[in-house]
């Protein structure tokens, strides 16, 4: 049985505090997941650097991206290609198909976090084509202290014939596999089959209370505004903070004892 958390953003999202590196370190050594996809809002540019040091940290990513759409938020996994923002529900699934990528709606008819609402996700159903792409929806957000108990929210998204995820929604470590998605085998590959045979089942391991969540993100986004984000310099190395630049480009070595991860 194989874990996968398919929605974490790193600092390559405006609103992400941690580096892709920070992020296989802490999924390595804190979580059970096998899979996890980076889906940072509407751009693939870390992508290549996770797939690379993956397996340094013994994980597969899933390359991916949160679209905004005009209809809500698409996490669109499989992809290769940046695909245009601001384009309708529908049309976003038929480019996500047109590169052989699969997509999820993410934090369905969630209020404040632009969410597609579930009449969209239905119609969008009913165009040819876009099935073969839209495989699954976001029953269960863990990242969200608005989203993680919606009790409507898993009961529709159990009547869509879409295979049910939980994720994270992560833009701090410590919410990393606070959701989760279930799924025979422990290989992206596998993952990959049990979504498009509705196969995947929800996991949620909220660990962190509501105020945690608030007060843990809201000293490390105001770092990031400052220019510093959590970092490692490689899977053996501490967790330290760095200038973003540098940790972006994971080519630094400068350590700041003075500030401490946990």
């Amino acid at each position: 049985m194989g874990f996968a958390d398919l929605h974490i953003h790193s600092i390559h999202s405006y609103d992400g505090t941690a580096s892709i590196s920070a992020i296989l370190k802490f999924t390595a050594t804190h979580t059970d997941l096998n899979v996890i996809a980076l889906t940072d809002h509407d751009t693939l540019s870390g992508v290549d650097q996770a797939v690379r040091l993956a397996p340094e940290y013994g994980l597969e990513v899933i390359p991916g991206c949160e679209i905004t759409s005009a209809d809500g938020h698409l996490l669109a996994l499989f992809i290769h290609k940046d695909i245009p923002a601001g384009l309708s529900l529908v049309e976003t699934a038929l480019r996500v198909r047109d590169q052989g990528g699969l997509c999820v709606v993410a934090h369905p008819a969630a209020m404040g976090v632009n969410g597609a609402s579930f009449t969209c996700i239905r119609k969008a159903l009913d165009v040819a084509g876009v099935s073969d792409a839209l495989v699954g929806v976001e029953a269960f957000n863990g990242g969200l202290i608005m989203t993680r108990r919606n009790p409507d929210v898993e009961r529709q998204s159990g009547l869509l014939p879409l295979a049910q995820t939980g994720n994270s929604d992560s833009h701090i470590l410590d919410t990393i596999g606070q959701g989760a998605t279930e799924f025979e085998g422990n290989t992206a590959l596998d993952l990959r089959q049990a979504l498009l045979q509705h196969a995947t089942r929800v996991r949620k391991l909220v660990t962190l209370p509501a105020s945690a969540v608030v007060t843990r993100y809201l000293p490390r986004i105001y770092l990031r505004k400052l220019g510093w984000v959590i970092d490692n310099i490689h899977a053996g190395a501490p967790f330290v903070y760095a200038p973003l630049g540098e940790a972006m480009e994971h080519n630094y070595n400068i350590p700041l004892n003075a500030l401490s991860y946990r």
